[in-house]
């Protein structure tokens, strides 16, 4: 099994003084890296039979196409504000270090449909609430949760409640 955080990269001050960003985009130079994500990804989401994953963006397409694709389901991306064409679900949280809303096209999930939240990196989890409340606006039925990483000081996985939650990398502080 490949140690995923000897390949995060740590970038103190970022995107604010006092943030220590956790870079993912560096899992992205080992196509050997990607296919491991996605069959510990996969394990995870298999037995949930997930319809459709829902990413948030921007990471959150990162692996969550090519994770849908693995599961034969489709993928759903969660915009920002104003990049979705016709009609869509909209839902404000806040960030470790802000605030921030993500838009759902009405026609991205079916009513009824299962869906796998996935994002890179689970903090506070007001992204990944957000995502599960949009879900929620569409009718369809949040079934779990997947992220790269976890700053488990943040206690993110709160807002998630009872959903099955996997993460593959986890970071005691924030």
């Amino acid at each position: 099994m490949i140690d995923l955080q000897q390949r995060i990269d740590e970038i103190p001050d970022f995107p604010s003084p006092g943030i220590l960003f956790r870079d993912l985009l560096p899992l992205l130079a080992d196509a050997t890296v990607v296919a491991e994500i996605i069959e510990r990804f996969v394990a995870f989401a298999k037995p949930l039979q997930p319809d459709v994953i829902l990413g948030a963006e921007a990471r959150g397409f990162l692996f969550g196409p090519t994770l849908a694709h693995a599961l034969g389901c489709s993928f759903a991306p969660a915009r920002k504000p104003g990049k979705l064409p016709g009609k869509a679900w909209t839902e404000s949280y806040a960030l470790e270090y802000g605030q921030n809303t993500l838009e759902l096209a009405h026609t991205a999930i079916e009513p009824g449909m299962r869906v796998l939240i996935h994002d890179d990196l689970l903090a506070t989890g007001g992204t990944a609430a957000a995502s599960v409340a949009l879900a929620l606006q569409a009718s369809a039925v949040p079934v779990g949760a997947c992220f790269v990483a976890e700053l488990r000081g943040l206690a993110g996985r709160r807002q998630l409640g009872a959903l099955p939650v996997v993460s593959l990398v986890e970071y005691e502080g924030a």
